[in-house]
């Protein structure tokens, strides 16, 4: 077994030095039959350094590859920035006349590096069913000679017909959503005006643009790519290899990745010299590693917590055991362009298991005794809960794999945080009665958790995803905590995310159900506001979201704190269903826990406020009776926003203070 790692650690060291030697030869071009040649930036799947479009040839053209998609090449290459597709999967749904084809998304993968665009399109209106507005987005659309579509459960359609006016009404109504499909030109096709399939088309024009970053690293003869939500850029020769973050704000620089020549064997030396040293260390890790497995606390190795709790192990608390094998051919060997988020905790990333299953596969970061107990728990929880707005844990992988993964539903729409404040945001698609159905549906899973015995413990808009229908799934139960309804509360060190931790808890290390009411105001005043929680540009006593809304509520100055977006100046309704839930949310963040409403209080106050004609009686929940007056959160300590210190506990369960 040493002989085997230390041959396995010196062939790992010689890879630094194999790596400097070789250089990466990306052709100028490649082509494939019947089709003009290509060029950066797509490559070929055996060339993947070489660029960031994967195109497989076919016998008789071509497949491309954007984000999860596959689209069939249409006709030939028109140049290095487009290229005309068919996608079977829209051409099918639009067959079929599915509403699914209205509600395609077509969008860019990975906007860091570059995005896409579709052409010819037409340009949808999907608006929200709801009998308080239905008359007049009626009645709007109507007078602009829009033709509508309204056999969809959930949703109407508005769309008019054009090839050269594309423009997008600036002043559509707040529940309708924009959306962009390809159309037919009418070259070929009697088009049928009334009907809105009929106008679609699954042969369009791709368009590929670089974003800013990439097209410089491009032209400095560099490789595009991310790593943890960043851009980076590498072996540019022309320049040093910078990375940005999501604003693109911040770069720094690094190494250059090419070495001269001329010190190659100044370089020869370095590595042999670093491949002793390397060696030398891995033989002292495996002689520590087999003392400390000895010595494995008794959780670690206990058959009955971790091993499947079956004889053939195919079920682990009652959930599918995966094999390591099988989830890495389902996201393609944790192909990067699959990765839909990542954290404290690992990455998640889209797969389809062999049974046509679509799945979001969390990967944790490390394999230690607090990820394996983290692991365990989530497992734990989920398979004892059904719920509508809580995600489906299908099952993960066992102990014996050497990564800890665990697998679910797949969530098409990405998270709350994404839509208010990430890559998805857009003004015209999260409208005001789609957040009051999030945070509704939201509380309903908080109500039905803490009836469940479970606190949450990390309650945030990144932890709430959407489904296509905008329907919310609140998801990540790693540091979720059991409290049985006879206990009042949990002595722990607190846990969590700063901005949304419970303040009381922080300070008094005492976790209760109300610990999840404050997250949860935290999370009313992000959907009012569209404003993210921690925000180290803002003043320094309104870095923290919950201190600024405090201060604003406080001083009536509710108008700066709405999302202007959410047309709360022209509809009187919507601005008094936001001053309800501002109300709701003040009572939320309330420093004593006693003077929090419960969860279950909580959403009835939201039902009341989106029952039509019930506004004006809606008030939040009064006060315990341990206080006849509304306590100010500005005279405490607010929920902590950085940790700078370590936190001092008896207490076995983790220290610090998680940030995800």
């Amino acid at each position: 077994m040493i002989l085997v790692v230390f041959f396995a650690s010196f062939l790992l060291s010689c890879l630094p030095f194999l790596h400097s030697i070789s250089t990466t030869n990306c052709p100028e071009s490649f082509s494939c039959p019947n089709l003009a040649p290509f060029k950066y930036p797509f490559y070929k799947a055996a060339d993947r350094q070489c660029g960031l479009i994967q195109v497989n040839c076919t016998s008789d053209g071509g497949i491309i590859h954007l984000g999860r998609g596959s689209y069939e090449i249409h006709g030939n290459f028109v140049s290095d920035s487009s290229v005309w597709v068919v996608n079977k999967m829209f051409k099918t749904l639009v067959q079929k006349e599915r509403c699914e084809a209205l509600m395609y998304n077509f969008t860019s993968p990975t906007p860091l590096l570059y995005s896409i665009s579709i052409l010819p399109f037409i340009t949808l209106y999907k608006c929200t069913n709801n009998s308080t507005y239905d008359a007049q987005t009626e009645a709007y659309f109507h007078q602009l000679n829009y033709n509508s579509y309204n056999k969809c459960k959930d949703h109407n359609f508005y769309y008019r017909y054009s090839i050269s006016n594309t423009s997008i009404l600036s002043d559509h109504p707040p529940t309708c959503q924009v959306i962009l499909l390809p159309v037919e030109t009418g070259g070929h096709k009697v088009l049928n005006e009334t009907n809105i399939f009929s106008l679609l088309s699954s042969v369009f024009s791709v368009s590929i643009k670089l974003s800013p970053s990439c097209d410089k690293c491009h032209k400095e003869e560099g490789q595009c790519h991310t790593s943890d939500g960043r851009f980076l850029c590498s072996n540019a020769k022309k320049g040093d290899a910078h990375w940005h973050n999501h604003d693109g704000l911040k770069s720094t620089n690094t190494k250059k990745a090419e070495i001269e020549k001329t010190h190659r064997k100044l370089t020869l030396i370095l590595v042999l010299a670093g491949s002793a040293f390397i060696l030398i260390l891995s033989l002292l890790m495996f002689i520590i590693w087999r003392c400390y497995k000895t010595n494995l606390p008794s959780y670690y190795s206990s058959k009955d917590d971790i091993s499947p709790n079956n004889e053939d192990g195919s079920l682990f608390y009652g959930v599918s055991v995966f094999s390591y094998t099988e989830l890495e051919n389902a996201t393609e060997n944790f192909d990067p362009s699959k990765e839909l988020g990542n954290g404290g905790f690992g990455a998640v990333y889209y797969g389809k298991l062999q049974d046509g299953r679509e799945v979001a596969v969390k990967r944790l970061y490390e394999h230690n005794y607090k990820r394996v107990k983290q692991f365990i728990n989530e497992v734990k929880i989920l398979t004892r809960l059904r719920h509508p707005n809580l995600v489906v844990l299908y099952g993960c992988t066992s102990r014996q794999s050497h990564e800890l993964l665990l697998v679910y539903e797949y969530i098409s729409n990405g998270t709350v945080a994404d839509h208010l404040h990430g890559e998805l945001a857009n003004p015209s698609f999260l409208t005001w009665p789609l957040r009051m159905n999030i945070a509704i549906e939201t509380a309903r899973a908080l109500v039905y958790l803490h009836a469940s015995e479970i606190i949450h413990r990390d309650v945030k808009t990144s932890n709430i995803l959407l489904d296509h229908n905008f329907s919310a799934k609140v998801a990540d139960f790693g540091l979720s905590r059991l409290i049985p309804n006879d206990v009042t509360h949990v002595s722990t060190a607190p846990q969590g995310t700063p901005g949304y931790v419970d303040p009381q808890y922080h300070h008094c290390y005492q976790l209760t159900d109300k610990s999840d009411v404050y997250s949860f105001g935290v999370v009313l005043i992000e959907l009012i506001s569209s404003m993210v929680a921690v925000d180290l540009s803002r003043s320094q006593d309104e870095i923290s979201l919950a201190n600024l809304a405090l201060n604003r509520i406080q001083r009536c100055a509710l108008d700066q704190l709405i999302d202007p977006d959410l047309g709360s100046d022209s509809d009187a309704e919507i601005m008094r269903m936001i001053t309800s839930v501002a109300e709701l949310a003040f009572q939320c963040l309330q420093y004593y826990s006693e003077m929090r409403p419960t969860m279950s209080e909580v959403l009835d106050v939201l039902e009341d406020i989106q029952a039509p004609g019930r506004i004006d009686s809606v008030k939040p929940p009064p006060p315990s009776e341990a206080s006849d007056k509304t306590v100010l959160l500005k005279d405490f300590l607010p929920s902590p926003v950085s940790v700078t210190g370590e936190w001092h506990s008896e207490s076995t369960v983790s220290t610090t203070l998680s940030v995800t």
